[in-house]
């Protein structure tokens, strides 16, 4: 989990007025937090976080950034996430939906007081350059994440 979220955070796209970039990180820790579980979700963000605080540069500006609210929002949302698909919020598709979209909201709710504190900008703000650029981006990126999961299950040794 840790790897596979490092490996998505090397996929980086510039947004143009926003210091937060589009990455594969939330989609990585959605699909993790879906098909490991709360627990095995939580260990494998953990550590993804403690690497890369400790110097790997899979961090959009590094863990001293005013990005790195969302890294901590990711660790969340994959515990959370996890949690819900351990009780079947990822049976169907309206419930891996929902479940899908709470981790998202999570990420946010998270990265983006961090962001309006770090970066010194108004709540409004940093909803403009933190989170309404991404809202299109991260819904495909749950999509994706929805798509991926029965091979996320096979590869976790988990029943679909």
């Amino acid at each position: 989990g840790a790897a596979l979220t490092g490996a998505a955070a090397q996929l980086v796209v510039p947004v143009p007025g926003s210091p937060v970039p589009v990455t594969g990180q939330t989609f990585a820790a959605l699909l993790v937090g879906a098909s490991l579980g709360a627990g095995r979700g939580f260990l494998s963000l953990a550590l993804y976080t403690l690497v890369g605080m400790a110097g790997m540069p899979w961090f959009a500006g590094g863990a001293g950034s005013a990005t790195f609210g969302y890294v901590l929002g990711m660790l969340l949302a994959a515990t959370v996430v996890g949690a819900l698909a351990r009780r079947g919020g990822d049976r169907g598709l309206l419930r891996t939906a929902g479940t899908m979209a709470l981790g998202s909201l999570i990420i946010y709710a998270v990265g983006v007081p961090y962001l309006a504190l770090a970066a010194d900008l108004s709540f409004g703000k940093a909803l403009a350059v933190g989170m309404v650029p991404f809202l299109i981006g991260d819904a495909l990126k749950a999509a994706l994440a929805m798509g991926a999961l029965p091979a996320a299950w096979k590869l976790a040794g988990r029943r679909g």
